[in-house]
């Protein structure tokens, strides 16, 4: 894991590094490599892996809102904290997909909640999972597995790749698979929140509509319910 910082106030930046790194300590975890920017450019120019970020909107240079948008069209699975006292660039910030939106002063309290948060949709998204077949075994993310189905006596991985017939049992994939990520549908199906499209009280469709799930009637609610929270939780 590498964090970043970019703010031009060196006394934000040197706020941040301290409760990034009291963070960790309070979890008896080594703190990883922390990386700071006073502006834009260099941010960009950096060649480093770029997993959090807390990213300010006010800046001279570029402005946070361009930055931000560069590194999601780089890397999707960046995780930006918007750290800002001008609450206006809100709905321009949350366009490109923004993890939490941070007000200046920080609340320490409250930071420590998102970044808990943060690190563990990063792990969740880091992690690589084996999809063993006959023909051998595949590392793939969480995030690019899209739907798990049991069809036939048969176990079918649907990822945004391709198919793959695990020679691992349902219950062997709801043990696996991150709970705040994926939901049991249907006694046939686990589905990704990542992937869905919409859902209605029969059917969920995943994938830009490329394949659905069953939805029985009584998990309606619950899935509504988490998946509500999900979407909350990548804001």
């Amino acid at each position: 894991m590498r964090i970043l910082i970019c703010d031009d106030d060196p006394l934000m930046i040197e706020q941040l590094q301290d409760y990034i790194n009291h963070f960790f300590k309070h979890h008896k975890r080594k703190c990883p490599e922390i990386a700071c920017f006073s502006d834009g450019e260099s941010l960009l120019a950096d060649k480093g892996n770029k997993d959090i970020l807390f990213l300010d909107i006010e800046m001279p240079g570029m402005n946070g809102i361009y930055v931000g948008n560069e590194l999601k069209k780089a890397n999707k699975n960046i995780i930006i904290f918007i750290v800002t006292s001008y609450s206006e660039y809100l709905d321009e910030a949350m366009r490109f997909q923004v993890f939490r939106y941070l007000s200046k002063p920080l609340d320490r309290q409250r930071f420590f909640r998102n970044m808990k948060d943060a690190v563990e949709l990063y792990y969740t998204l880091a992690t690589k999972l084996p999809i063993e077949t006959k023909e051998g075994v595949s590392a793939l993310a969480a995030s690019e597995i899209v739907a798990v189905e049991a069809i036939n006596r048969r176990v079918i991985v649907h990822t945004t790749r391709k198919d793959f017939a695990s020679t691992r049992n349902m219950q062997y994939w709801l043990d696996t698979l991150p709970t705040n990520r994926f939901f049991q549908t249907h006694r046939s199906f686990i589905v990704n929140f990542e992937h869905v499209t919409d859902f209605d009280h029969a059917t969920v469709h995943l994938n830009g509509g490329q394949c659905a799930a069953y939805l029985t009637k009584r998990k309606y609610s619950d899935f509504k319910e988490a998946y509500l929270l999900y979407l909350e939780s990548v804001r």
